[in-house]
């Protein structure tokens, strides 16, 4: 499921956190680590159970309707395509699903308001309005329409986030990730394959769809990484420090140097081809570090990738 440029994301927050607090040991960042990766995993279930909720309120609005006291014809024969969507009941009947969700504790019951929102919002929307208006019922269907949900009405919903942070820490700036798993497996379902819990590590993905036995471990490559960056990360502030004597020791962002670390430690001990470790820190960069620190990291490491006499 994770792959290295989120796994590498993954590594730098933990360096991060180092560099602000001067207080990790190796063990405690490779759990650090462990806990943002498999969180991830949670939050694609999680998103994965709006299915249901979403399912739900529109069954409730049809019963409320019914049961006005001069319900229209339309009230009492409602279209209810999407109140009995097959992708709704195929989760609701999984017992894999359902055991991993309820264990996690994975729920939306507390945040009624926000699914009602949501699903005001998602009727307002012209593919939903074909997709009712569509005398077709299939799994195919009900997969393309959830697919549309999650890639348009759920990364730029404000009212999500802070649902998000109030159940977990770990999933900040994870959710467009998650949302396209959920994707990836809405498009298995359509296709008549039977949900599995998703492989943690890409390369273990890798080797189970496509019966792959060499390839090196995600894994491997993320726990290395961390360690090697935190044991080598006053070595390279030194470095840095002493490259860039304009800029004091105080005035180095942590997360200049959490970046700069996680990279010389990619490519000392990993042997990732530099060319390859700048672009991924530099994007990296534009996401978590301030606007102007994307040059000074650049000269930074294209400076200590040459110390090392590998070529960039």
């Amino acid at each position: 499921m994770l792959n290295r440029k989120i796994l590498r994301i993954k590594a730098f927050k933990v360096i991060y956190a180092y560099a602000v607090t001067g207080n990790l040991t190796q063990d405690e960042a490779v759990s650090e680590l462990n806990k943002s990766c498999e969180a991830t995993r949670d939050l694609y279930l999680l998103m994965l159970g709006l299915i249901g909720p979403l399912t739900s309120e529109a069954r409730r609005r049809i019963e409320a309707a019914r049961g006005k006291f001069n319900p229209t014809e339309e009230d009492l024969n409602p279209n209810e395509k999407f109140a009995d969507n097959a992708l709704a009941v195929l989760f609701a009947s999984d017992p894999d699903f359902n055991k991993l969700v309820d264990r996690k504790k994975l729920s939306w019951s507390r945040y009624e308001p926000f699914v009602q929102r949501l699903f005001d919002t998602v009727i307002s929307r012209d593919y939903f309005k074909e997709y009712m208006a569509s005398g077709e019922k299939s799994l195919k269907e009900d997969c393309a329409l959830f697919t549309r949900i999650f890639e348009e009405e759920l990364v730029e919903n404000d009212d999500i986030y802070p649902i998000l942070e109030e159940q977990s820490l770990y999933w900040n700036d994870d959710l467009a990730y998650s949302l396209t798993w959920c994707c990836h497996t809405l498009e298995d379902l359509s296709r008549g394959r039977q949900w599995r819990l998703p492989e943690l590590w890409q390369s273990d993905e890798v080797r189970r769809r496509k019966n792959v036995q060499d390839m090196d471990s995600d894994a491997d490559f993320v726990k290395k990484l961390v360690k090697t960056a935190l044991a080598g990360y006053e070595k390279y502030f030194a470095k840095v420090t002493e490259m860039a004597p304009d800029w004091d020791s105080d005035r180095l962002f942590s997360t200049d140097m959490a970046l700069i670390a996680c990279a010389m430690a990619e490519v000392e001990s990993i042997g990732t081809a530099p060319r390859i470790v700048l672009n991924e820190y530099i994007e990296i960069a534009k996401h978590f570090c301030p606007a102007k620190s994307g040059g000074f990291i650049n000269g930074i490491l294209d400076k200590l990738i040459r110390e090392t006499n590998v070529n960039i």
